[in-house]
């Protein structure tokens, strides 16, 4: 098995599993299904179309920079009768940088990274207001798992939010059987009839990490560093 790793950071990220009608939560990682739809919009897929062998990729995040929740309310109109709906109350997370993984053939990670260097379709995280501030891939393992891809890689925060903290424990989140579940298992994409289902989700123990040096021009979030 192999390992693609992204790095998902942003001014804004909104990664929903449960959200219905009017109030749109986050999640405090990023979901299966959210970067199973990223994937998908890289390689150009339609939401019509059959996901099966990208949702069989096993997968995993780490939490490099937590982030601050932020609300905030929208109007829409229906995509397909045009009519007005409700204002919706809708949740993000600010300022928040994630290392994704996820585990499968060989093949096919290679071929997910060459459609993340250029992708489709515009790549966003979570929702479409929300663009990445990095490039998302960040590269391939093929001879380690998911656990320890996600472990042996470089700590991701922002230069600003790393020269605040010496050392820190990263939480790790892998699929697989464990305390919790979520349902963001992607089955279809399809506006019509979405359906996910329930995934389990194994706590790894904190990964510690130090700082790294920040190599210049790398750092899109470099702006905020004196605030």
């Amino acid at each position: 098995m192999s390992v693609l790793l992204m790095q998902l950071a942003g001014p804004l990220q909104s990664w929903g599993a449960s959200s219905r009608f009017a109030r749109r939560t986050t999640e405090a990682a990023p979901t299966k299904s959210g970067v199973i739809g990223l994937l998908a919009a890289a390689e150009g897929r339609l939401r019509t179309d059959d996901i099966d062998d990208l949702a069989a990729l096993r997968f995993g995040v780490r939490i490099d920079q937590r982030g601050t929740l932020l609300r905030d309310f929208h109007t829409a109109h229906h995509f397909a009768g045009g009519e007005a709906m409700p204002v919706s109350e809708r949740f993000y997370l600010a300022d928040a940088v994630f290392v994704a993984g996820v585990e499968g053939e060989g093949e096919t990670v290679e071929r997910l990274h060459r459609a993340l260097r250029e992708p489709v379709f515009p790549l966003y995280l979570g929702r479409r207001s929300c663009p990445p501030s990095r490039p998302v891939e960040l590269r391939t393992h093929h001879d380690l798992t998911l656990e320890e891809a996600l472990e042996a890689e470089e700590w991701q925060a922002a230069s600003w939010y790393q020269r605040r903290r010496d050392t820190v424990s990263l939480e790790i989140l892998v699929e697989g059987p464990g305390e919790d579940t979520l349902r963001d298992q992607p089955l279809s994409f399809d506006p019509l009839h979405r359906r996910y289902a329930l995934r389990g989700i194994r706590h790894l123990q904190s990964v510690p990490v130090s700082k790294t040096v920040v190599r210049p021009g790398h750092d899109p979030m470099s702006a905020l560093e004196s605030v």
